[in-house]
């Protein structure tokens, strides 16, 4: 059984994935008929307070703003759930996942993850269940923050059906800005620039940690897949 790898993608690749033209927004309910998409960003200059927890499988992402009109500034206002024509905001559409979960009404909104690891390179942490919302007070104002822990579901693009996987711990982003530069965004084995990942060199199951650079690497995928067959 193969675990979720840490796919490191262009925008472009990130936006052929989803098959799309462009991803402008962070949020995208239901962008697939089988999942929702969210972008992420831990960056310092990320818009949003976007985190992984320590535990490494969850993920605290925070709504969205109301758009920008006119002289209007979107960071002194609430994060809304309705626009004024009673239209679900992207918020609104998450939380009323959230809702119907809670309810025991349906199974968890599953969410596949991208995040931003610097200009024009992306990370794919893997697929998501998103589990509960909760609101804040940010300032003077409130703002939505969604919890998400990793699923154990992956879904095929167009598909309804999926399969159980194993998982890997998240590697943090400090961790991966550290690695891609010392390894020059190049497989370590044959200095490809294509298809690589974020590889454990000690897999986490064997007690390999997420935590620092020194056990993570680049691996295109040719020798990732070569090294998980040699794996028992």
């Amino acid at each position: 059984m193969n675990a979720i790898k840490d796919d490191i993608l262009s925008y472009r690749e990130m936006c052929d994935a989803e098959n799309q033209q462009a991803l402008q927004r962070g949020m995208n309910f239901r962008l697939n008929p089988s999942y929702s998409v969210l972008l992420m960003s831990q960056r310092s200059n990320a818009p949003y307070k976007d985190r992984i927890y320590s535990d490494g499988f969850s993920i605290e992402y925070e709504g969205h703003d109301v758009s920008k009109i006119g002289n209007v500034i979107p960071k002194n206002l609430d994060q809304t759930e309705k626009l004024p024509s009673g239209k679900l905001t992207q918020n609104g559409r998450f939380i009323n996942a959230v809702k119907k979960f809670n309810e025991g009404n349906v199974k968890p909104e599953p969410v596949k993850v991208y995040e931003k690891i610097m200009d024009g390179v992306w990370s794919l942490k893997g697929y998501f269940d998103l589990i509960e919302y909760r609101v804040v007070r940010d300032g003077d104002r409130n703002v939505f923050r969604f919890l998400l822990r990793l699923s154990n579901r992956q879904f095929a693009h167009d598909e309804e059906n999926n399969i159980e996987l194993n998982h890997t711990r998240l590697i943090p982003s400090e961790v991966k800005k550290e690695v891609w530069k010392r390894d020059g965004g190049k497989c370590v084995i044959c200095e490809s620039t294509e298809n690589l990942h974020f590889d454990h060199e000690l897999p986490f199951s064997k007690g390999g940690t997420s935590l620092t650079a020194k056990n993570v690497r680049l691996l295109c995928m040719k020798h990732n897949l070569q090294k998980s067959a040699n794996i028992e």
